[in-house]
């Protein structure tokens, strides 16, 4: 299955970006909520009396009645309506914040699973060579060519080779177990395909684009802000409001007429607009401050995710230059031993000739431990390089570049 497969279903599949989207509708929910404040509600309702009414019961009885109300003028609503705008694309970054976030997740994952399952491949072979080496070192101790050391060293070998496989082996069915989570799909059916993944971008030395993460925590303290400034006016401003009345008054099972001096008209409208003059409220004055303390909060999280990432895109601006240095060393290492071994392999093949000066025979024991150490370095190479890319794409992530990266996957 190819990484683009992967990562696709792993964004599908992710609870934190479904979770995201959860969030995105109800940004949307309370925009609409706050700008519908001005659209007219009607409210009809109906009731008839159980049992008879007796003496005045203080309002004309109807028998049904119908309302419309809606928010004429009022200053600190359009603050709410820029603070709900502010929440949706806080809602929409943090969505977009987590695509990202399970993107590299589900990358790093699937990239360390080849890098594995490739090392695994190289200690198979190294265990073969162990033992041949170890059952070499068994006869020529038995033989009285090499001490018993020897052997025992070669027995530790095979062991500690025996160890590696044990320790990958675990570490793959732990990938294998992650990318079933993140892509929901059976543990095991995910095989890495190496050529499905593209190199990863460099950039060195480039400044930060829009942060998701950081972007979304800053809109989130503006629109905290507003919300604030829209409780605090609330306590000095007046609001505007328009409302319509209508009952059908109803004589049925009671004797109101008797308390009016002409009967109970049966149809009742009534119009205006109500003015709410803020004198003191103590409780309003109270949330307004209680608003202006989340929006003070807001702000300095936003600040400190900036900060965060500053600091996480120094440091792995650093290790990146690093794991460049020890990938290349662990690649020289890797190619000296193919040499070495290439030239293990021939003298074997060609002997050590007859002539004077020339070098002692080279021994299949020379040989296995050439192929264990050839194998050894391509792991290292192999470690060195998920490192390096591990920390790339963290890098990506924190400069705001992971786009590219997908679309590396998607042009693939």
């Amino acid at each position: 299955m190819s990484l683009k497969t992967v990562v696709d279903l792993a964004q599908k599949n992710s609870t934190g970006v479904r979770a995201a989207m959860a969030d995105v509708n109800k940004a949307n929910a309370v925009l609409s909520e706050s700008k519908d404040a001005v659209i007219p509600s009607v409210n009809v309702g109906t009731g008839l009396p159980v049992f008879p009414e007796v003496g005045f019961t203080g309002s004309p009885p109807s028998i049904w009645n119908a309302t419309v109300q809606s928010l004429v003028y009022s200053i600190p609503q359009k603050k709410y309506i820029d603070a709900a705008r502010f929440g949706v694309q806080a809602a929409a970054a943090r969505l977009k914040d987590a695509r990202e976030q399970v993107a590299l997740d589900a990358s790093t994952a699937y990239i360390e699973l080849d890098a594995v399952n490739q090392e695994l491949n190289t200690v198979h072979q190294q265990e073969q060579f162990s033992t041949r080496l170890a059952d070499i070192e068994q006869q020529r101790t038995e033989a009285g060519v090499d001490a018993t050391s020897e052997m025992l060293q070669a027995k530790l070998w095979v062991a500690e080779i025996k160890l590696k496989r044990l320790h990958l082996e675990a570490r793959a069915a732990v990938l294998e177990k992650q990318l079933a989570i993140l892509t929901g799909l059976p543990e095991g059916s995910i095989k890495a395909d190496h050529a499905s993944i593209p190199e990863i971008p460099q950039v060195h030395g480039e400044p930060p684009r829009d942060i998701a993460g950081v972007r979304a925590a800053q809109l989130v303290g503006m629109s905290k802000m507003l919300q604030a400034k829209g409780d605090r006016e609330v306590s000095y401003f007046p609001e505007l409001r328009f409302f319509m009345q209508y009952n059908r008054n109803t004589t049925i099972l009671n004797d109101v007429n008797k308390y009016f001096a002409t009967s109970l008209p049966a149809n009742n409208f009534a119009s205006g607009i109500g003015v709410q003059i803020p004198i003191l409220d103590m409780g309003r004055r109270a949330r307004a401050k209680e608003s202006a303390a989340d929006a003070l909060r807001s702000t300095v999280e936003a600040e400190q995710a900036e900060k965060q990432n500053d600091l996480a895109i120094a440091d792995l601006s650093g290790s990146i230059r690093e794991l460049d240095t020890q990938a290349e060393i662990a690649s020289l290492k890797q190619q000296i031993a193919d040499e070495q071994l290439k030239t293990v392999l021939t003298q074997l093949e060609l002997g050590n000739g007859a002539g004077p000066g020339s070098q002692p025979q080279t021994s299949p024991k020379a040989e296995q431990l050439a192929l264990i150490d050839a194998g050894q370095k391509n792991e290292d190479a192999l470690d060195a390089g998920f490192e390096l890319a591990k920390a790339r794409l963290n890098l990506l992530r924190a400069l705001g570049h992971m786009d590219d990266w997908l679309h590396e996957l998607k042009a693939k």
